[in-house]
């Protein structure tokens, strides 16, 4: 089979591959999934280009062969010592149909059917992963559907079932007009969770509104700090995630919370308010260090989320939950829309590889393995 490959080399040099390797056989309690369809996801980004700078990336190879290369910065090298020399398979989620399973039960029991997946190798044309990382799509749905049954959705919903958890009672979001954003605004809407919006564009903004979004705050406009004190305080909104990370923005959402709460004509207190304010940091679209300016008192938090965690400290039934919701709406409140679908050997193409590294908003790139 063909797998894509990422490798750190001493020189500091990143080099693409796609690499013909053996087809895994699953073990006991595996399966091994012809993969259709896998995400271009920004956490799978990060392992992908490892920080290089591709903007001078170098196709070489052959046609049916290709290569990329790029260099790394030195600053970046440091971070990346465990990585050099190891050729890594990328791509944390995908579908397919499972074509071979282990003699578990529940591995058996998935044999034959479509699937979408976490499996860390699904940039590939086949891939291994545990029945309890499968999700078995529901009838009439196929691996586009079901390629971005996991991150998105599961992030989506980690981020209410946070909310709820802290005591929180509204949400702010960053980068609101992706396709995470899009679901989040639609899980909002049904469950009655005022939302908070920021966009960094207008049109990004329209998309929003006429998908149903009440509070929507363009960063681009003069007008936004205030906007977005507005917001909040119609919201009530305490706790914002972060896809932007560097930057102003996470300072500005906590300033904006506290005077939300502050009423104007309030007592002075020099530790401010004492509602905690919380800001989750789960991106970096900037890679600029974060800023704060403080003007929110004491009563605060800036501090990173991640999935993989979240879901580590989620007990079994209310995983079981949340994936259960994940199926039943698969092609409603957790759809995904794709501007480019692309070939492994495409992924490799200088041009396409700069574009999807942009991590641009409203633009989605699908890989399709199998060609």
């Amino acid at each position: 089979m063909r797998q894509l490959r990422s490798l750190v080399t001493p020189e500091r040099e990143l080099r693409l591959s796609v690499e013909a390797v053996d087809t895994p056989p699953p073990g006991e309690r595996e399966v091994l999934v012809r993969v259709e369809a896998a995400p271009v996801n920004p956490s799978d980004l990060g392992l992908l280009l490892a920080m290089a700078d591709v903007s001078q990336a170098v196709a070489g190879g052959s046609l049916d062969d290709p290569t990329v290369t790029a260099p790394i910065p030195e600053p970046v090298m440091r971070s990346l010592a465990a990585r050099v020399g190891e050729a890594m398979t990328v791509g944390n989620e995908g579908a397919g149909v499972v074509v071979a399973a282990g003699a578990s039960p529940e591995a058996e029991a998935l044999l034959g059917h479509k699937v979408g997946f976490i499996g860390g190798a699904t940039y590939g044309e086949y891939c291994l992963a545990s029945p309890r990382m499968c999700l078995q799509l529901p009838e009439g749905a196929n691996a586009v559907d079901g390629a971005s049954s996991f991150v998105n959705p599961l992030t989506a919903l980690g981020m209410v079932e946070t909310m709820r958890n802290e005591g929180h009672t509204g949400l702010v979001h960053t980068a609101a007009a992706s396709n995470l954003g899009q679901m989040l605004n639609r899980i909002c809407l049904a469950d009655g969770v005022p939302l908070v919006n920021i966009v960094r564009r207008p049109e990004q903004a329209r998309l929003l509104r006429e998908q149903g979004a009440v509070h929507v705050c363009d960063s681009s406009e003069s007008t936004f700090e205030v906007d977005l004190v507005t917001a909040l305080k119609n919201t009530k909104a305490t706790l914002a995630f972060d896809a932007v990370g560097g930057g102003t923005l996470a300072g500005q959402i906590l300033n904006a919370m506290e005077a939300a709460i502050v009423a104007p004509d309030a007592p002075y207190s020099r530790y401010g308010s004492d509602v905690h304010k919380q800001v989750y940091v789960y991106g970096a679209l900037d890679p600029r260090p974060i800023e704060l300016r403080r003007r929110f008192g004491f009563a605060w938090g800036v501090g990173g989320w991640l999935l993989t965690p979240f879901l580590a400290r989620t007990s079994g039934e209310d995983l079981v939950r949340l994936r259960q919701r994940v199926a039943a709406e698969l092609t409603t409140t957790f759809a995904s829309h794709y501007t480019d679908q692309i070939s492994l050997r495409e992924a490799l193409d200088v041009e396409t590889l700069q574009r999807y590294a942009r991590q641009a908003t409203g633009e989605k790139f699908l890989l399709r393995p199998q060609g």
